[in-house]
């Protein structure tokens, strides 16, 4: 396995090089800036449906103790004590159905380029086979 050809390329032509490796790390940026973007809305949501979760259960705890403390009659609004409890685990649910999800070709470009580059590599890189008389 011979890298001279590359090696020469390198040597006579560094700023094809620097190019090359620039075109990666703004590659690399930009994949990691959306890979951010997912992680920081995903984070977001799951942590708002976890406070609304916690809110819900501390209500519905709140609810069942009033429910069992407080004598029902006429004039007592009992749906009240079902639907304050419900509204805040129903947004959570809201949250959890609506969180973005992971994107199949998260790094794909990357992932293209680098096999790309290495396909090119060993093309250059193997030694010439002349054929058989």
């Amino acid at each position: 396995m011979s890298l001279q050809p590359l090696l020469h390329l390198v040597a006579t032509q560094p700023h094809l090089l620097v190019d090359h490796v620039e075109a990666y790390a703004a590659l690399v940026d930009e994949e990691m800036g959306e890979a951010i973007s997912y992680w920081k809305s995903r984070t977001l949501m799951n942590a708002i449906a976890l406070l609304l979760l916690i809110v819900g259960v501390i209500l519905g705890g709140v609810a069942a103790m009033l429910w069992m403390v407080v004598p029902i009659s006429h004039t007592t609004p009992v749906w009240g004590l079902i639907v304050i409890p419900v509204t805040p685990l129903s947004v959570a649910l809201l949250c959890l159905l609506v969180r973005p999800r992971a994107p199949s070709s998260m790094f794909a470009d990357l992932k293209g380029q680098l096999a790309t580059d290495l396909r090119m590599l060993r093309r250059v890189s193997s030694p010439v086979r002349e054929p058989a008389p």
